[in-house]
């Protein structure tokens, strides 16, 4: 598929957003992080910026941005409406859940519970979007899933760690959730890409034509003399060593962020730290940028089968 760095962007931020209002809720109720109004102001209001500008990004994707508002009304048979009516869901407990953070009220259990789980909802139906194309084999996969949500995760937590150190608190077990939550990440993803590499003898020409196991068919011709939409949009072509290459810098970025964030442990919250969290926090997203490019990049429609692809 082709890349759109709008959508890029989206599922990014708007993940990391809300992984960190799940986060938030999870740490502030359970009592690791102060429930302080700095805290508050920190971690919510650093996830809703970046929820809404991710999902800023997506209306601006799409062709007819004033008919965004129809997304809301097919929520019964469609992912992306689903993803638009939780998204928007999201806020109003979350608005409580946050009040409560201001007021130091403990009657906040209940909206916060409420704000962290249709965050994650939001997340799933985002991936529900991609795995439900069934024509992209490397989307049709319980593993997108599974990547959507720890990624969603493990940058919520990231982000946490950076907000508790910038703020001058020390609060390891925060640092050891967003390793450990990392670490699962990307884990799940060297899975899916090691699924995504194996050959799949489901969907070939000869498949489609009846023709297994009778040698290997070639087109004549070539379907068009000229590129067109769904070349363009449908056969995005990385080659393999590029995608290789994009990968090993990635986990690279990954494990170079939680060496950094390590450090930053290490040395304590102070003036030393917030540089070292802060650099972490750029380089783990950085990777996030390029694991993400991949998932649309390598990601191939069967119709290419037609085109002489496979």
């Amino acid at each position: 598929m082709h890349p759109a760095y709008s959508i890029i962007f989206f599922t990014t931020a708007s993940g990391a957003g809300y992984g960190l209002i799940a986060c938030a809720v999870l740490f502030g109720v359970s009592g690791l992080v102060p429930v302080e109004r700095p805290f508050g102001i920190g971690l919510l209001g650093v996830a809703s910026a970046l929820v809404i500008g991710g999902l800023l990004s997506s209306v601006a994707h799409l062709r007819r941005p004033e008919r965004a508002w129809r997304a809301f009304s097919q929520w019964r048979s469609s992912w992306l409406s689903r993803e638009a009516v939780l998204a928007v869901a999201t806020f109003v407990p979350l608005t409580v859940f946050g009040f409560g953070w201001m007021m130091h009220e403990r009657l906040w259990l209940v909206p916060g519970l409420l704000a962290a789980a249709s965050a994650l909802a939001t997340v799933h139906a985002t991936a529900m979007i991609y795995r439900s194309v069934r024509p992209v084999r490397a989307w049709s996969s319980p593993l997108v899933s599974a990547a959507f949500l720890t990624f969603a995760i493990a940058g919520g937590t990231f982000l946490a760690a950076t907000i508790v150190t910038v703020l001058g608190r020390a609060a390891p077990i925060v640092t050891f959730v967003a390793i450990l939550a990392t670490i699962t990440a990307w884990a799940i993803k060297v899975t899916y890409w090691r699924a995504i590499d194996r050959p799949d003898p489901t969907s070939t020409r000869e498949t489609a034509l009846g023709l297994q196991g009778r040698g290997r068919v070639t087109p004549l011709e070539p379907a068009h003399s000229h590129p067109n939409y769904l070349l363009e949009e449908m056969g995005y072509v990385v080659a393999r060593r590029h995608a290789s290459k994009l990968r090993r810098i990635a986990l690279a970025g990954a494990a170079s962020a939680l060496a950094l964030l390590l450090t930053a442990l290490a040395v304590g919250p102070g003036m030393i730290a917030t540089p070292i969290v802060l650099l972490a926090t750029g380089t783990y997203f950085a990777a996030v940028l390029i694991e993400r490019w991949l998932f649309f990049a390598e990601a191939r429609h069967t119709v290419l089968l037609y085109y002489g692809a496979g």
